[in-house]
């Protein structure tokens, strides 16, 4: 009885060790040469961002009208003048206006790989948010990267991202000052 208790025991063993399989140290979706550059090529691989924008832009227009009209009529009987109209109406019209716009955004951003298309670009986006002195300076940042635009160090510039949307917003008491009240818009966009 005890030998056979054994040889079930040993048998039960040999099943499960049988239905244990091995595993493998590699893995495909994230094997890297040793010689391989460190840069972002997968869905959550982080990317750095050099954000160097400069915009300038300067419209200007000129308007000048001029109008006058002149009706004048008299009624007369003989030498003398019995009643005399005069009526004049003139105007002119002077305007201009220039716009001149300058923005200049420096930083650096970390994102994150989204997605790889079809074509081998890497979809990314990130966020970056910064209080100074109660402030919150907040860089959003979405495009997407080829790879050869990656350099060594793992690092874009944000001149080489097609489709960039690049969104830099401040919150606090120096932002909400320097925008213009609701009255005013509401006396612009009537006319005044």
């Amino acid at each position: 009885m005890r030998t056979r208790n054994r040889a079930s025991a040993f048998l039960l063993a040999l099943a499960c060790a049988g239905a244990a399989q091995a595993q493998s140290l590699y893995r495909e979706d994230s094997w890297r040469p040793l010689t391989a550059d460190n840069k972002a090529f997968r869905p959550g691989d982080v990317l750095t961002v050099q954000v160097f924008e400069n915009s300038s832009a300067t419209t200007s227009a000129d308007t000048g009208t001029r109008r006058n009209n002149h009706i004048s009529g008299a009624l007369a009987h003989g030498s003398n003048v019995a009643a005399q109209a005069s009526l004049a109406v003139g105007g002119d019209f002077d305007g201009g206006g220039r716009t001149q716009r300058t923005n200049r955004l420096l930083t650096i951003v970390s994102v994150t790989v989204q997605e790889v298309l079809p074509g081998g670009q890497l979809r990314i986006a990130g966020t970056q948010s910064v209080t100074v002195n109660d402030e919150v300076q907040t860089v959003t940042l979405e495009g997407v990267v080829r790879p050869v635009d990656i350099s060594d160090g793992n690092v874009v510039q944000s001149t080489r991202i097609a489709a960039a949307r690049i969104t830099y917003l401040g919150e606090g008491g120096v932002s909400d000052r320097s925008r213009r009240p609701w009255w005013r818009q509401l006396l612009d966009f009537v006319g005044f």
